[in-house]
C-alpha cells in the first residue's frame, strides 16, 4: 500500500485565494480587516512564526501590526496592551505564545474580546467549543484542529465510529482536536508524555495526530502504525536545518492509507486558518458594530 499524501497546501491556496477575494469585497464597503500580534520577548521561534504571519496577511490584503514588548513586561502591561487592541475595530487579536515563565497567560487571554480571539483561546470560546456551540465556518476555533479537520474532509475521511488516537494535549492542538473529533462520532485516546505503552495505543489508531515535536528524540516509525491508518503530522523539528515532523514520512507512508507531510501539509492549514479566522471575527465584529 502506498499512501495518499494529502496536500495541505494546495488546499491552503485555495482558501486564501477566497479569502482575498473577500478582503477585497470588504475594502469596497469600507472595512479593512486587520490582524494585531502581541509579542513579548525575543524568542527566536516566535519572530519567525509572527514574520510568518505577516506575509500570509500581505499575500491575501490583511493589515498586520506588530505590538512588541519587552521580555521583563509585567502581566499588567500585557493586559493593558491586549485592551488598547480591543478598542480598534474589526480587527483580530493573537498574544503570540509561549509568552515568559512570570506572564500569568490565563489572565493575559481572558482578557482578549472574545469576537477578536483569532487563536480561539479566550475562556468564552473554549466554552462555546466544548459545549457544542460552534461551526467550522463561523466560530472562533483553534487554527491547527480546524486546519487538521478541514483537510480530513477534503480527502472525505470518515470520522464516525473510528479510534483516533493523539500525541498532543496542549490546548492549542490536542484538546481542542479531540472535542472536534469526538463530535464527528470518532472514538478518541489522547496521549502524552506519561503515557504507558504508546506503541500499543497507536498501532490500534483508525486516524492517528501526532504533534510532539521533538525528532529525532521522538519518531512515529511504521511499526507504530496500522495498516490502513490516516496519519497526520503536526509535529515540527529542525534536524541539521532541515524542516522534519514527527513521522518517519517515507516508512509510513508504505503503510498508511493517508498521510500527511512535512514541511505542506497542516503547517499551510493551520496558517490559511488564522486568516480565515481574521475574517470570521471581522463578521462577529460587524454584527456588533454594524458596518
Amino acid at each position: 500500500m502506498l499512501a495518499t499524501v494529502m496536500d495541505g497546501k494546495a488546499l491552503a491556496e485555495e482558501i486564501k485565494s477566497r479569502i482575498a477575494v473577500e478582503v477585497e469585497q470588504l475594502k469596497r464597503d469600507g472595512i479593512r480587516p486587520s490582524l494585531d500580534v502581541v509579542l513579548v520577548g525575543r524568542d527566536p521561534s516566535s519572530q519567525m512564526y509572527v514574520r510568518g504571519k505577516e506575509r500570509d496577511c500581505a499575500n491575501v490584503g490583511i493589515g498586520f501590526s506588530l505590538h512588541q514588548l519587552p521580555e521583563d513586561a509585567s502581566s499588567d502591561e500585557v493586559v493593558d496592551l491586549v485592551e488598547s487592541l480591543n478598542a480598534e475595530r474589526f480587527n483580530g487579536i493573537i498574544v503570540q505564545l509561549p509568552l515568559p515563565p512570570h506572564i500569568d497567560r490565563r489572565k493575559v487571554l481572558s482578557r482578549i474580546d472574545p469576537v477578536k480571539d483569532v487563536d480561539g483561546l479566550h475562556p468564552e470560546n473554549v466554552g462555546r467549543l466544548w459545549l457544542g456551540d460552534y461551526s467550522l465556518q463561523d466560530s472562533l476555533l483553534p487554527c491547527t484542529p480546524k486546519g487538521i479537520v478541514r483537510l480530513l474532509d477534503r480527502y472525505n475521511i470518515v470520522l464516525e465510529g473510528k479510534l483516533a488516537v493523539i500525541i498532543n494535549r496542549s490546548d492549542l492542538v490536542g484538546k481542542p482536536l479531540a472535542k472536534l473529533l469526538l463530535d464527528r462520532n470518532a472514538t478518541v485516546a489522547v496521549c502524552h508524555s506519561k503515557t504507558r505503552n504508546l506503541e500499543e495505543r497507536t498501532k490500534e489508531a483508525d486516524i492517528l495526530v501526532s504533534g510532539v515535536g521533538r525528532a529525532p528524540a521522538f519518531r512515529v516509525t511504521a511499526e507504530m502504525v496500522r495498516e490502513g491508518a490516516v496519519v497526520v503530522d503536526v509535529g515540527i523539528s529542525y534536524v541539521e536545518g532541515k524542516m522534519v515532523g514527527d513521522v518517519d514520512f517515507e516508512r509510513v507512508k508504505e503503510k498508511a492509507s493517508h498521510i500527511t507531510p512535512v514541511p505542506g501539509g497542516i503547517g499551510p492549514m493551520t496558517r490559511a486558518m488564522l486568516l480565515e479566522n481574521v475574517l470570521i471575527a471581522v463578521g462577529l465584529q460587524r454584527g456588533r458594530y454594524g458596518g
